[in-house]
């Protein structure tokens, strides 16, 4: 399952509650289009922890890092880039 696959399902499944998937485009703006507010900002960096083992810096939580599918899955691929150098 792909990094893009993993976040539309779980917006999906836990903000949309859609057994249909995420019918978005993957640039859609999570906060404009009301699909989440700050606690599910919280909950969106709960699932990238746990999903993809690392840690979200308080300074990383942001839009151009949380915003959509493509931020979310781009900051996702830095953060295992970095990782993978160490």
């Amino acid at each position: 399952m792909t990094i893009h696959s993993q976040i539309r399902q779980f917006i999906a499944e836990n903000f949309l509650f859609s057994d249909n998937g995420f019918n978005l485009g993957d640039d859609v703006s999570f906060l404009d289009e009301g699909i989440i507010d700050s606690t599910g900002t919280l909950e969106l960096v709960l699932f990238v922890e746990d999903t993809f083992s690392f840690e979200v810096g308080d300074d990383e939580i942001e839009p151009d890092n949380f915003d959509s599918v493509n931020k979310l899955a781009a900051y996702i691929a830095r953060k295992q880039a970095v990782i993978s150098k160490q």
